[in-house]
């Protein structure tokens, strides 16, 4: 199975791009969505996370209250730590369920942390989608209501954009339309259908 990963940075237009793989049929696993399914209610690491974090981590549902966990771990590096050996091999697990489930020809694993952690081994190309500081800026401003100074700190924290274009088998600068946007997917899409018919 040819697994793609994809990454960017905030406001990169990761959606957008996966989205256009989906249209032409192609499985999306997304990192993110897994992240948020193994801590369902009746999941071992909600569990776990009420019992080393206390019920205020818990909404009025049984649910997690994401904004409550994030305060104590990003306020924390230890708890971070904690949490991150609880979550990723499960979260890596999900991914790997998913992947092995999927029916198209290639699957894309997109994940914003795909460089930053282990998940980059599970793809066997890298795809990143690209775009200048202030498109970026600008776009999850208006998306999220952000601040720009909000925006700028979260860009700071990511990784270098250098860097991550350096660890890229295919790049998409998304600066133009939406049209354009599309126009390298499908050219991309093209590419990776015949990639596997050479590794089958």
């Amino acid at each position: 199975m040819l697994v793609i990963g994809i990454t960017g940075g905030i406001g990169s237009g990761k959606t957008a791009v996966t989205n256009r793989f989906q249209h032409h049929g192609i499985t999306v696993v997304d990192a993110d969505l897994a992240s948020r399914i193994i801590v369902e209610p009746g999941r071992p690491a909600l569990l776990e996370i009420e019992k080393h974090f206390g019920k205020g981590t818990l909404l009025n549902d049984g649910s997690l209250d994401r904004r409550a966990l994030r305060d104590i771990v990003f306020n924390d590096p230890n708890e971070r730590k904690w949490l991150e050996k609880l979550t990723h091999p499960l979260i890596g697990q999900e991914i790997i369920t998913q992947i092995q489930a999927s029916q198209s020809p290639y699957t894309i694993l997109v994940s914003p942390l795909l460089l930053e952690s282990a998940q980059h081994k599970m793809a066997q190309r890298i795809l990143v989608v690209d775009a200048p500081v202030e498109v970026q800026v600008e776009r999850t401003v208006i998306r999220d209501k952000a601040t720009e100074d909000g925006v700028k700190a979260i860009i700071k924290v990511q990784m270098e954009r250098e860097l991550r274009l350096s660890k890229a088998d295919d790049i998409i600068i998304n600066d133009k339309t939406l049209d354009d946007l599309y126009n390298k997917v499908d050219t991309l899409h093209k590419d990776y259908i015949a990639l596997t018919r050479v590794t089958q």
